[in-house]
């Protein structure tokens, strides 16, 4: 069952029903989802994604997937789950674009990463990042990622592969 899980400013918890419009919203706008998997979707495969979190994620303790909060407020979306892309579990995150620029999403992903390596017991967690997010390279960069490999994708981009290993591993 996902925890919940504590920052300095953030709460991350797992989702409930009545966060769907929330859900929706984060996704649908493109200066968030243009980063996500293949970009912006239609509203309807949003929906239905959000409702799949219950049924395929939560219902068999799949892998775990947080609502992340500030303030009480739904300002993101977070993951940890063994992907093939990577060859381990990955970190996944968004942030609203309200809260960018802040510190979040280091403090976000420092949290998502001490929680694989202590409560999963993972010795690295890896991250994939198109390589002109320019921002989520920055706070990868500083939460200590090294990059592995370039994937090239079918429309020219390349996303990043990146690894951090745990303290001592």
């Amino acid at each position: 069952m996902t925890p919940v899980l504590r920052t300095a400013r953030l709460v991350l918890e797992p989702y409930v029903p009545t966060d769907e419009e929330d859900f929706v919203a984060l996704f649908g706008d493109p200066r968030v989802s243009q980063w996500m998997g293949d970009g912006p979707e239609p509203e309807e495969a949003t929906r239905a994604l959000f409702h799949r979190v219950f049924t395929h994620v939560y219902d068999v303790d799949k892998f775990d997937v947080w609502a992340v909060r500030e303030n009480g407020d739904l300002i993101g979306h977070a993951e940890i789950k063994p992907t093939e892309e990577s060859g381990g579990h990955e970190l996944i995150y968004a942030l609203a674009h309200r809260a960018w620029g802040r510190g979040l999403g280091t403090e976000l992903a420092r949290a998502i990463i001490d929680y694989g390596f202590t409560a999963l017991g993972l010795s690295e967690v890896h991250a994939t990042v198109a390589d002109q997010n320019t921002g989520s390279l920055a706070v990868m960069a500083k939460l200590g990622f090294e990059h592995v490999r370039d994937k090239p994708e079918d429309d020219g981009s390349v996303t990043k592969v990146l690894t951090v290993k745990r303290p001592g591993a």
